[in-house]
């Protein structure tokens, strides 16, 4: 299969990149045959790709990087570079390929010390591959510092270096950054095309991945683990009660207090199935003894790595915060179809009895304010106020709508 069928629902996209690694293949065979490169070319040694929550940003940068090394015979008769079964596209799109570094972080930020070691990297050639690529999922997690590192090597890239980078908008991303990069914007993908992938790639049946997909939005991450995992079920289920149950301010608080204690069970579940193996992985390579004991000089790396999983249990549950804020603002957003008469397909249709209930006891005008009660919880949290008192804040304004 090749490279570009991961990519739903983004035909425009999908072509400026099989244009540019015809390309790129052709600037690489010119080279190695001494020959004079295409006078023009699609080809260009950065890219942003910025698209919604869900778009496939990670995975269209992914499938560039396997089509970049893209190996196939079927290349010099005309063929379009990501076959999916060669070598080079194969150790790529698994994350084994020598010359294709994917970087993504469950922190909260990427550091300066992290970013320098990309740049070191980008200025080698290519060990076995034919590009040196870096793909950074989360650029928009850069911090300041860590982004100007970045600058320098996008501003006087090695010749065989390509760099990725993944970001929801081009604000999340240094502007000097940016201008040195060639822009594709991806979209929401259609929700037909979300529940036709999770049927042919992940074998789901039919009903159930059109169910997902239409409570989705079309986010394909989401989608699939609604389909597969009955945790996350149960968790949004739980959610979208909870505007019934915001009668009074008691319900309001205790509504909060849940939401908070369902994102930090998300984040502990996780942290067990990922910390553990992590520390005693860790332990083995220092020498640990049978009793536990640790060699001396090692607690200051043991302490590093406790630090490092703190941080990333508070990502954890803030994400998990973050998407049940999304999931409510979904019913909002189905409640305000519904009075407005919009013919706009409702998402939660599991939910109707509800939605047509609070529908018929507010305004669009009330809908409106609790949508922005919502988000202005979400921009409190990315702004690290404390998530108990910006849960409680929404909650109360949602009940006076």
């Amino acid at each position: 299969m090749p490279v570009w069928d991961d990519l739903v629902g983004q035909e425009k996209v999908t072509v400026q990149l099989v244009g540019a690694a015809r390309d790129a293949d052709a600037l690489v065979t010119a080279t190695a045959e001494d020959t004079a490169p295409p006078e023009a070319s699609k080809m260009t040694h950065a890219w942003l790709f910025t698209g919604p929550p869900g778009s496939g940003r990670s995975t269209a940068a992914r499938a560039f990087a396997a089509a970049l090394q893209c190996v196939s015979p079927d290349r010099a008769l005309g063929g379009v570079p990501g076959c999916g079964f060669c070598d080079g596209c194969h150790t790529s799109l698994v994350g084994t390929h020598a010359d294709v570094q994917i970087v993504r972080t469950d922190l909260l930020s990427i550091g300066v010390k992290e970013t320098r070691d990309l740049v070191r990297r980008a200025q080698m050639s290519p060990a076995t591959g034919r590009w040196q690529v870096i793909v950074l999922e989360d650029a928009d997690r850069l911090t300041e510092g860590a982004g100007n590192v970045i600058l320098k090597a996008v501003e006087e890239p090695a010749p065989r270096t390509v760099w990725l980078l993944c970001a929801p908008s081009i604000e999340d991303v240094l502007p000097t950054i940016r201008s040195r990069c060639r822009l594709l914007t991806l979209r929401t993908p259609p929700v037909e095309a979300v529940a036709d992938i999770l049927v042919r790639r992940d074998g789901i049946e039919p009903t159930v991945a059109a169910a997902v997909a239409r409570a989705t939005q079309g986010h394909i991450g989401r989608a699939r683990r609604l389909a597969t995992d009955e945790r996350a079920r149960a968790r949004r289920a739980a959610v979208l009660k909870l505007p019934l149950r915001i009668d009074d301010v008691g319900g309001c608080l205790k509504a909060a207090q849940e939401l908070i204690d369902t994102a930090s069970e998300d984040a502990k579940q996780l942290a067990e199935e990922v910390d553990v193996k992590e520390t005693d992985d860790l332990k083995a390579a220092l020498g640990a003894s049978q009793g536990g004991r640790m060699p001396r000089g090692t607690a200051g790396v043991m302490k590093d790595l406790e630090d490092k999983q703190k941080r990333r249990r508070t990502r954890t549950q803030r994400d998990s915060l973050d998407l049940a804020l999304i999931d409510l603002t979904g019913f909002y957003r189905d409640v305000l179809a519904l009075q407005l008469g919009s013919r706009v397909a409702i998402a939660n249709t599991e939910v109707q009895d509800s939605l047509e209930r609070i529908a018929r006891g507010s305004s669009p005008e009330a809908t409106l304010r609790r949508i922005d009660a919502i988000a202005a919880c979400r921009e409190a949290l990315d702004r690290n106020v404390a998530p108990l008192l910006a849960v409680e804040a929404m909650a109360v304004t949602l009940r006076a709508g």
